[in-house]
């Protein structure tokens, strides 16, 4: 049986999830001002990297005590930078409930060789975060970017903890909530939610972090790019633009770009609007549907940019061959780009729902995920 293809396709089918989407309207002219073929320690460059700072701080409304800066390495160099600084004062207890959180266990377990109790939680969960002791440092996704679940809020973080929250938050900041005095590290990666271009990490430090890192040595070497302080003092200048090694002035234009767009729409409270209405067209898509699921267990935990879906039709012969064919059709029908689960995820879809995509290409991309499950059904 031939099923009717939909008549309308979405105007961007871009959904990855990282690199995501550009903003609406992206064109490279919009890059005209970026300082190429200057030195990024020239005026004009340090200028341009204390403007994304600056811009930064404004939007995500992070406190002005709380250093901001631009590392190398997108977002796994933030996290890692913060774990090889900061960690080994203190007992440590690792919080993981998708691929990445995985890889920072085993950054720290295996390659810092810390004694740390690791609490884990199976894809479309999270630990109990009322069983966490935050007296440790804790080290923990905000969002799973692979699972599709997120940390609901902060409430089970105390306000008078002992240790230190290191936060990586690549898949939730610019569109989700983060309660900054509960965060003593942020990272993220600025490709993610405001589409930005790969290869560039934000590292933000609370003052209690700043104090840990002019109060504690490492008993291990750390390598150049990791190494924040001098003489045991913060190196400010990092917070101030003075990067680590050589950013990309192009890159640095377009997040200029980008958080200057976010300003436009209103803001913060303006891009998690946008990344919440895509994710409830999902979310009633489902809701309707007794052979697709959202993989979040709890609704109150799934993710309002990273998406992820299970098939859940007990005529599925095969989980993982259905979902990548499924997945492949939408792709060559060019209606949505790099939809398939991570690979590390159960079989599936994942659909980015971050503030740079347009809800009426979410809408119009959901008829067509109907088109491609019931042409692989009949296919079997």
């Amino acid at each position: 049986m031939a099923y009717q293809a939909p008549a309308t396709r979405p105007a961007n089918p871009r959904f990855s999830s990282g690199p995501c989407a550009k903003i609406p309207g992206f064109t490279l002219d919009m890059l005209a001002d970026a300082p190429l073929g200057r030195s990024h320690r020239a005026a004009v460059g340090k200028a341009k990297l204390a403007e994304a700072i600056d811009l930064t701080r404004d939007v995500l409304g992070v406190p002005s005590d709380y250093r901001i800066g631009i590392v190398p390495a997108s977002d796994t160099g933030a996290v890692e930078m913060a774990m090889w600084s900061l960690l080994g004062e203190r007992p440590v207890e690792m919080l993981a409930w998708e691929s990445f959180g995985e890889g920072w266990v085993t950054d720290v377990v295996k390659q810092l060789k810390i004694h740390a109790e690791v609490k884990k939680a199976p894809y479309g969960e999270i630990v109990d975060l009322a069983s966490v002791d935050f007296d440790k440092d804790v080290v923990f996704t905000w969002n799973g970017t692979t699972s599709g679940v997120r940390v609901p809020n902060g409430d089970a973080i105390p306000a008078n903890r002992q240790g230190l929250t290191i936060c990586d938050a690549t898949s939730a900041a610019f569109a989700m909530d983060l309660p900054w005095d509960k965060l003593d590290v942020v990272t993220f990666s600025w490709q993610k939610v405001l589409g930005g271009e790969g290869g560039h990490g934000v590292l933000i430090l609370s003052p209690r972090a700043v104090e840990r890192l002019e109060s504690y040595t490492p008993a291990w070497p750390l390598p150049k790019i990791f190494r924040m302080t001098k003489g045991g003092k913060l190196i400010e200048g990092i917070f101030k633009g003075e990067t680590i090694n050589t950013p990309s002035m192009l890159c640095v234009e377009d997040y200029l770009v980008s958080l200057k767009w976010a300003q436009s729409l209103g803001g913060l409270s303006a891009l998690i609007a946008r990344s919440e209405a895509n994710a409830k067209a999902i979310a009633d898509f489902t809701a309707t549907r007794d052979w697709i699921a959202n993989l979040a267990v709890d609704p109150a935990t799934a993710s309002c940019t990273s998406v992820c879906l299970t098939f859940t039709d007990g005529r599925i012969k095969d989980g993982a061959a259905f979902a990548k064919a499924v997945a492949k059709r939408l792709e060559k029908e060019g209606v949505a780009l790099d939809a398939g689960a991570y690979r590390d995820a159960p079989a599936g879809l994942r659909i980015w729902c971050g503030a740079t995509v347009e809800t009426s290409d979410v809408e119009a991309l959901l008829p067509w995920i109907d088109y491609a499950y019931l042409t692989e059904i009949e296919a079997q």
